[in-house]
Order: structure tokens, then sequence, then C-alpha cells
């Protein structure tokens, strides 16, 4: 099996619904386990231009964010699935994922 790692950035008020909505989409299966996560915290730091619509902040005023950084392993024919469950509880626009390629 084919296994990818997803890493997501959330603002933390966001963080237990896009977990749930990762592992109802599959993400964080090891063994028997299931909805499997590691997060950290940390600052997200942005600014917001001409023609975006941000959930927080303002369009020309930098912007930071506590968020967490959330990490989970995922079968491969799965990741478009994951994403898009992700994506459909995020609140940014722009959302800040990442996929690896796991050689394990």
């Amino acid at each position: 099996m084919e296994l990818a790692k997803i890493v997501v950035y959330v603002p933390i008020t966001h963080a237990d619904k896009v977990r749930e909505a990762a592992g109802k989409a599959g993400a964080g299966k090891l063994g028997n386990y299931e909805f499997c996560s590691f997060s950290c915290t940390g600052t997200g730091r942005f600014l917001p231009t001409k023609g975006a619509n941000p959930y927080i902040g303002q369009v020309g005023k930098s912007e930071e964010v506590a968020e967490e950084r959330i990490e989970f392993t995922c079968e491969k024919r799965l990741l478009k699935k994951v994403v898009k469950a992700i994506k459909s509880v995020h609140p940014y626009e722009e959302v800040a994922l990442d996929i690896y390629k796991l050689e394990n």
C-alpha cells in the first residue's frame, strides 16, 4: 500500500473540524487505529492583497493567526477524497496544504 503524508495549517478554531473531516475521508489509519494525527501550534502570517477575500484580517493589512499544523498519513488512492474533505471545512479561501510521498 502506497502512503502519503498530508500536512495542513488551520486556525485553531477549526482544527477539530479538519481532523474529523480528514478522518472520515480515510486519513489517519495506522494498523488497527483510525483518526490518527499529530498537531503542533504556531503563528501563521499573511498579507491579503487586492482581490483576496480573507476569512481573517483585511486586504492590505498584515495578519497573524494562531494556527495548528496537523499531519495525517493517508493511502495514496484516497488523497483526492481527503483533500476535498479538508477543503470543505477549512475556513481559508487558500488552504496551505502539503503532500509528501512516504518511502516506508
